[in-house]
């Protein structure tokens, strides 16, 4: 097993490889039967808000005629509709009746327009929780990042600036291509319709209830994404160059929160309970910046890994409780890091390893 640099006295993955810390998931447990509720007014305001202040500040991004208030409009934008953006992960654990409309909501008013709607990632996400699949070649959302060569990183980070351009050869000449190729549409849905880092996985094709959100969704996708291609025509390719612009940033802050998402050290080895919430990460307060780069919950997701039905609003208290009792030195202690730059930095000096 390769060494990479641990922080002393504190629990690590490999300590709970094959078996699990009972009292840390019983006490995750017991401590938060409380909570768990998915609250409406939470979820739609905290979407309706972010969509619309991203909106507002692309729109004052792509009017102004000032360099400095486009550019400020512009990053304003960007984090606001990644927070919009993000409701797409509550999307894959919430219960189909705990929040009516917000799944047709959220997909008109954020994952269509920026053509991410949630098919590309319901039916993905649940396989990167599975006790067994976890971390294996099975896993859609795993590679051992940590372990591989150390320009795997930057190239891992800087290709999400592609993801506009990449989505909309997708929806606008892809799926119009697969209605008249058969082996189009099938080659498109196992290689590009899953929000995956894995480049092994292949979707299985949609079946039932899921199949018909599939074809409003996409059909939806592309016609906007054919849309998007034309306005030119109509406007000019300032508002386009803008819109992808801020669209790129938004994909780059995504792909660096999934890269200190998880220590990404395991080599496909099934893992415990336990050692899947050790090799993943909570940025908890008193740091705000972690709220930005991981919003919706995300900053907490290694106790999203104990518990993935609970709803990001009810994870922080859920964190207070868990640190509070299990206290310093405790298993629970091991996923808790300071920040993005030590994390980065870790898992840099990791890919330096000779192996």
């Amino acid at each position: 097993m390769p060494t990479v640099e641990r922080r002393e006295g504190i629990a690590t993955r490999a300590q709970f490889q094959t078996n699990d810390d009972k009292d840390m998931l019983r006490a995750a447990r017991d401590l938060t039967k409380d909570l768990g509720e998915a609250k409406a007014s939470i979820y739609w305001s905290d979407m309706l808000v972010s969509a619309g202040v991203g909106y507002l500040g692309m729109a004052t991004s792509i009017l102004s005629g000032n360099l400095a208030v486009s550019v400020v409009a512009g990053l304003i934008a960007s984090l606001a509709l990644y927070r919009a953006l993000m409701f797409i992960h509550e999307l894959t654990h919430i219960r189909k009746d705990a929040l009516p409309g917000f799944r047709l909501g959220w997909n008109m008013l954020v994952g269509v327009p920026m053509l991410t709607p949630s098919f590309m990632y319901e039916g993905v996400h649940v396989i990167h929780h599975k006790r067994t699949q976890y971390g294996t070649v099975e896993d859609p959302e795993y590679l051992p990042l940590a372990l591989m060569k150390p320009w795997s990183l930057p190239v891992f980070v800087l290709i999400a600036l592609l993801a506009p351009f990449a989505l909309i050869v997708r929806f606008a000449v892809l799926v119009p291509l697969g209605l008249v190729i058969p082996a189009v549409r099938n080659f498109v849905w196992q290689r590009f319709s899953a929000l995956s880092i894995n480049p092994e996985f292949r979707r299985k094709a949609p079946t039932g209830d899921f199949r018909k959100r599939v074809l409003w969704q996409e059909s939806a996708a592309s016609v906007w994404a054919i849309a998007i291609l034309l306005s030119p025509l109509v406007l000019d390719w300032r508002p386009v160059l803008i819109a992808f612009a801020i669209f790129s940033l938004t994909a780059v802050l995504n792909q660096l929160r999934t890269l200190v998402a998880h220590l990404w050290e395991n080599e496909g080895e099934p893992m415990t309970v336990t050692a899947q919430f050790l090799d993943s990460v909570n940025v908890p307060p008193p740091g705000r910046v972690a709220e930005l780069w991981a919003p919706v919950g995300l900053r907490y997701h290694a106790l999203h890994h104990l518990m993935p039905s609970m709803p990001y609003h009810d994870l922080p208290e859920a964190h207070r409780r868990l640190n509070a009792e299990l206290g310093k030195g405790s298993t629970y202690e091991g996923a808790n890091h300071a920040g993005m730059l030590p994390l980065v930095g870790r898992i840099a000096r990791s890919t330096m390893i000779r192996r």
